[in-house]
């Protein structure tokens, strides 16, 4: 359940980031407008890891010997991603100035894009895809309130340090799932 709780924390960081910067750029912004952007953040961060892990499923039975390797190479991918982005300077989540529903799903898919690829690594884990879609969803749910409301009161500046600390966090799960199953521990 830890591994779950640490890998929603990190793929919900980059819903975080957008709703902070939608927090400072929305005029106007309050529990509302963040309560509306957690639900459309936390039912895509959701339905991706479903998703994902129905492909994976109906591939497993041909690529059991190397699922392991899968995990890993997704997950550290992700992590790697998000790392490189934060370390070189990488562009900004763009912030919308309104929160329409379509700029919303917009939002909402490109910031869920690393949770399918999760769903997929988790189709080769012992994972309740059900259990931890729901978490993963309600962590972004959460974080994307709270990131709301805390970029009116703070700023962007924690936008950078949060998503390299995720990254770092799923290339880490992927290193402990990779060497769990080398060493059949």
């Amino acid at each position: 359940m830890l591994e779950i709780l640490l890998i929603a924390v990190s793929l919900a960081l980059d819903a975080f980031a957008v709703s902070v910067s939608s927090g400072i750029s929305v005029p106007g912004f309050g529990w509302k407008q963040a309560l509306k952007m957690g639900l459309y953040f936390g039912v895509f961060q959701a339905a991706m890891p479903l998703i994902g892990w129905f492909l994976g499923s109906s591939l497993s039975t041909y690529i059991v010997a190397v699922d392991h390797w899968i995990a890993f190479a997704l997950l550290a991918l992700i992590g790697g991603r998000m790392v490189w982005g934060t370390l070189r300077g990488g562009e900004e989540e763009e912030a919308p100035t309104d929160l329409s529903a379509g700029r919303l799903v917009m939002l909402a898919v490109a910031t869920s894009i690393d949770a399918l690829a999760v769903g997929v690594s988790m189709a080769f884990m012992d994972v309740q895809i059900g259990v931890a879609a729901t978490v993963i969803g309600l962590v972004a749910f959460a974080l994307s309130v709270v990131g709301g409301l805390a970029g009116r009161k703070l700023g962007g500046l924690f936008q950078q340090k949060a998503e390299l600390v995720g990254g770092l966090v799923l290339i880490g799960i992927g290193i402990k799932i990779l060497v769990e199953h080398l060493t059949g521990g």
